[in-house]
């Protein structure tokens, strides 16, 4: 794994707050709040109604772009910019690997019908760093500054 890969896993790894962008059916931006996180691979995971809004923008649009990685201003000092293509996935594999327990308060468990997970896979991560305004780019196959 190269180091670039190696410290966009460690930021984004853990269970966070992630802002992602899509585009409605009036061709806008629309940003919400969910909470995923990204595999060894670098691609990301969160769950939603099937119901959700974003779902059939999804499918209508895949293209995305979520944001990740600040907890808070005091601490910041790395966040992701992460453009991908968005898929909504019903497979049960999915759906209990990326179950918690508190998704309980939203859904019956990860059999509950409603419950989906959206799966994005990155054409392009920006690795930003306070106090340097050029972040470094990592595409899959390639690495460069």
């Amino acid at each position: 794994m190269s180091d670039l890969k190696k410290r966009i896993s460690d930021v984004a790894h853990d269970l966070q707050l992630i802002n992602i962008a899509t585009i409605t059916e009036d061709n806008k931006p629309w940003v919400r709040y969910v909470m995923g996180k990204a595999d060894g691979e670098l691609v990301f995971r969160f769950c939603t109604h099937t119901g959700s809004r974003k779902v059939p923008q999804i499918r209508k649009n895949p293209n995305v772009h979520i944001s990740l990685g600040v907890k808070d201003l005091e601490t910041a000092r790395h966040w992701l910019q992460v453009q991908g293509a968005a898929e909504i996935s019903l497979d049960r594999k999915e759906r209990h690997s990326f179950w918690f327990d508190e998704l309980k308060n939203y859904f019956s468990g990860p059999d509950d019908p409603d419950y989906c997970i959206v799966i994005i896979r990155p054409a392009r991560i920006e690795f930003g760093t306070m106090g340097n305004m050029s972040p470094e780019i990592w595409e899959p196959g390639t690495v460069r500054k």
